[in-house]
């Protein structure tokens, strides 16, 4: 027979003496036995993780100083065309306000990581209390994100619907974008080396699906008469030289590291130098095309520029987040972009001088013939808070070795002396060989 469930409040049936109220209490007591018992929900875990320090603004007013020689090449200097002049001001006012937002949302996005367990210790500072301190990671999210913000709105005041130059600077923001997605899954998911170097080209397909510029290189005076032509058409073989630099500039950046400021702060002095080179090519030069180039360039530097100064801001020592592969991936695919749409990979190359150094350095052990550790950082005493060179194939320890043991601090101020005593040597090499090489 079934037995329908009487509720607490339900008198028991006159149709049915026989249903006592007993059996009816062992029927619902049975029920209640049987239904799961709802567990409370527990309040959101509360973090205790401190505010990363903040900003450091004498830091960032100091090199804000470089901006005068800038201005004066700009407006005094050279005679360029004042709608030219327009933009590149329109240019560095979003620039500046980019800068602004990244300082500020750099705090805000670290609290999100934390709660993510997104975060590292800092290994050169291991056995000392900043050592234990989690430090928020892959904070060149905010930066890529700013920047691609500010680059995609500028098209607004300079690019019209008919622009030829339109494809190629979406196609540029598009590899940018890309890259900066496959970063951050590095970041997340912690992808092999060897995965490293492909990610890249596969990134730097929009680029090379939309160029449309020339593929042809100008052939140096001095082998005209050998080869027997001034230009060299090279056909697919100029895409092809054109994936390879991206894959150079990004993964160099990425490997040149380990060192509280040395990412952004490469990134900050090639940054520079690419718009200063612009300037000056865009000052010296009568063909419109040619100047249009330079333009371009200094639209997608000139963001890079300032929205790097503004994870400089945190990232310097000692740092209070860590650039994570988002940043360096982003960075050097937008460097890549800017030389190869700008027409100046030499140049470029010569920008990127201790990166070459260290990605030879590195090669055998990238290629598995010397064994590489996971970090290929130098060691850290905590006593006395210095860094000594290894053995292994990278230019912080080769400075190390060969200058002696130095603090962080000084040796990243050294290696950034060096970055910006390459970009200095390669205007030399290009005033010294005008009008003779080219």
């Amino acid at each position: 027979m079934a037995r329908r469930r009487i509720s607490k409040t339900e008198p028991s049936s006159p149709e049915h003496p026989s249903s006592s109220s007993k059996e009816n209490n062992n029927y619902t007591t049975a029920a209640a036995a049987a239904a799961p018992i709802p567990t409370p929900r527990k309040p959101p875990a509360q973090t205790n993780d401190p505010p990363i320090a903040p900003a450091k603004w004498c830091l960032i007013l100091k090199l804000s100083l470089f901006s005068i020689p800038y201005a004066y090449l700009l407006f005094y200097h050279y005679k360029i065309e004042p709608e030219l002049q327009r933009s590149v001001l329109i240019n560095a006012g979003m620039s500046i306000a980019g800068f602004l937002v990244t300082v500020k949302l750099i705090p805000v996005a670290s609290k999100y990581v934390l709660k993510r367990n997104l975060f590292g210790f800092d290994i050169n500072k291991k056995g000392t209390p900043q050592g234990n301190v989690k430090v928020p990671e892959s904070l060149g999210i905010v930066v890529a994100i700013v920047y691609l913000v500010v680059t995609i709105l500028f098209q607004y005041f300079n690019f019209t619907a008919d622009s030829i130059w339109l494809v190629e600077y979406n196609a540029a923001l598009a590899c940018i974008c890309f890259m900066t997605l496959l970063g951050f899954v590095d970041d997340v998911l912690d992808v092999p080396w060897r995965v490293k170097l492909v990610l890249p080209s596969i990134a730097a397909l929009p680029l090379l699906m939309a160029y449309a510029g020339h593929t042809t290189i100008v052939i140096p005076k001095p082998l005209v008469p050998h080869v027997g032509m001034e230009v060299l058409d090279l056909g697919w073989i100029y895409k092809l030289y054109m994936g390879l630099l991206v894959v150079f500039c990004t993964n160099s950046i990425n490997i040149h590291a380990g060192l509280n400021g040395l990412e952004v702060g490469q990134t900050a002095v090639i940054a520079t130098a690419i718009v200063v080179h612009n300037i000056m090519q865009i000052g010296a030069s009568s063909d419109p095309e040619y100047k249009q180039a330079h333009a371009f360039s200094i639209y997608l530097a000139q963001p890079l520029l300032a929205t790097s100064l503004g994870l400089l801001a945190y990232n310097w020592y000692p740092s209070s987040v860590f650039v994570g592969d988002t940043f360096t991936y982003f960075a050097g695919m937008t460097m890549a972009v800017v030389g190869i749409l700008g027409h100046f990979s030499e140049t470029l190359l010569i920008f990127f001088l201790p990166q070459v150094l260290n990605f030879l350095m590195s090669l055998p052990q990238l290629f598995g013939f010397i064994p590489c550790p996971r970090h290929r950082l130098p060691r850290f005493d905590p006593q006395t808070g210095l860094l000594t060179g290894t053995k292994d194939g990278t230019l912080v320890n080769f400075f190390l070795r060969n200058l002696g043991r130095k603090s962080e601090k000084a040796l990243c101020i050294y290696l950034l002396g060096f970055q910006a005593i390459a970009c200095c040597f390669c205007f030399l090499l290009r005033y010294l060989l005008a009008g003779w090489y080219k």
